[in-house]
């Protein structure tokens, strides 16, 4: 049956009781990282399915709208991409990007053909297991109805927009998070929302009758019960469902899945993950926090004790752990290699020495050279706090015990990821 008009419903049945792809599904996902340890190793088939899990690995998309301006083709990883400027009364026009994934066709989206459409709206940084219980519980929707569901995002993310002095750091950039949308279960089309100041201002019933409706015959949107859309926020379910009362479409807001007493956001991710909790932010999640960078000369301290590193740039506004060591992988090219991976200033033996932020990961099973390239660094388990040392060989027997204790519970071996994965 349809929604009624404003409907808020629980989502408490998407908690985080997930299976997990350690100790064969019987621990949800944090317990079973906080479980690692060199009794309790994992097995090469673990370690594949844990990173290919944590890279979100996608189908690609095609792009599926008639530019009504036409753009510049922007490749990114696995699909393609193409703008379209739609005047909305403002100075600057807002691109429009929809694709659908591969497989399902090339279509047109115009007055004549509009799907009709669940809308799913939110800037879904980190697609954690709440947005995935809002995509799941739109999908019913849709299925119940005969329509299509349609998730409707933004690039980039609103803060950068609406806080530019203070963005929040992301769980996911642009190309992964959308490349996540586009493979999560179910969802038939992804519309991208270029948000600019033009669209921030944009009153939320203009929003819905001028962007929406052109993209789709609205039967029903879906977003979390304490969304707000449009200038001021001023779009809340109570003023969604009174337009879709005289516009003719329901509204369906959702309690936020909550696990442990509290609501799953990515507010709450990012703290955990500047407490260096990658355990319980991964549990969250649905996977293991990564980030992505390009591999640049460092000191290469590693490689005097025996050990390969990588120094690895990520980009501004990247929500890296809290500073320390800890257990994970570096992927690069449908391979990954079980590393200890440093986050913090560069080792020092003063309290006194000064240096930039860094990521530093010691690869176990690699050869070869990663200068230039763009890997992924996936962070499974916290080992230790930042520390000075009081002489090299205190440093070398510190990292060679990181170092072991990844050797008995990762591997050391490279594992292959196959198919197609994000890095």
């Amino acid at each position: 049956m349809p929604a009624q008009r404003g409907r808020v419903i629980s989502c408490r049945r998407f908690g985080t009781g997930f299976p997990s792809p350690l100790d064969g599904g019987e621990k949800d996902l944090a317990s079973a990282l906080r479980a690692l340890s060199p009794e309790r190793p994992l097995d090469a088939a673990a370690s594949r399915d844990l990173v290919r899990d944590a890279l979100v690995a996608a189908r690609p998309l095609a792009r599926v709208c008639t530019p009504i301006q036409e753009g510049m083709y922007t490749r990114l990883q696995g699909y393609s991409r193409k703008t379209a400027g739609q005047s909305l009364g403002r100075e600057e026009p807002t691109s429009r990007e929809v694709y659908t994934p591969s497989g399902r066709g090339v279509h047109t989206l115009d007055q004549a053909t509009r799907p009709r459409a669940v809308c799913a709206i939110g800037a879904f940084d980190g697609v954690h297991l709440g947005h995935r219980a809002l995509i799941a519980q739109a999908r019913e929707e849709a299925d119940a109805r005969g329509d299509e569901l349609v998730v409707v995002t933004f690039s980039p993310d609103p803060s950068v927009v609406l806080a530019p002095s203070h963005p929040q750091r992301m769980l996911l950039d642009d190309e992964a998070r959308l490349r996540a949308l586009g493979s999560a279960a179910g969802v038939d089309r992804l519309v991208v929302l270029d948000f600019t100041p033009g669209l921030a201002s944009l009153p939320y019933d203009r929003f819905v009758r001028e962007t929406l409706g052109e993209l789709v015959d609205l039967d029903c949107i879906v977003v979390g019960a304490d969304f707000r859309l449009g200038a001021a926020g001023a779009g809340d379910v109570a003023a969604l469902s009174e337009l879709g009362r005289i516009d003719g479409f329901d509204v369906v807001g959702m309690e936020l899945a909550d696990e442990g007493g509290a609501p799953i956001t990515a507010t709450r991710i990012r703290a955990l993950l500047a407490e260096g909790a990658v355990e319980e932010a991964a549990g969250l999640l649905g996977r293991c926090h990564y980030v992505s960078g390009t591999v640049e000369h460092g000191r290469g301290e590693g490689t005097g004790f025996g050990f390969p590193t990588a120094n690895v740039r990520v980009g501004e506004g990247v929500a890296l752990p809290a500073e320390g060591v800890y257990a994970g992988y570096v992927a690069c090219g449908g391979v990954a290699w079980p590393a200890a991976i440093n986050v913090g200033k560069p080792r020092s033996f003063s309290p006194g020495e000064q240096g930039e932020p860094f990521l530093e990961a010691t690869l176990l099973g690699f050869k070869g050279n990663l200068y230039g390239s763009r890997v992924s660094v996936v962070f499974a388990r916290w080992l230790r706090a930042p520390r000075t040392f009081g002489s090299v060989e205190e440093l070398e027997r510190v990292v060679l015990g990181n170092v072991d204790w990844v050797r008995s519970t990762l591997g050391e071996k490279n594992v292959e990821l196959a198919g197609e994965v994000a890095s």
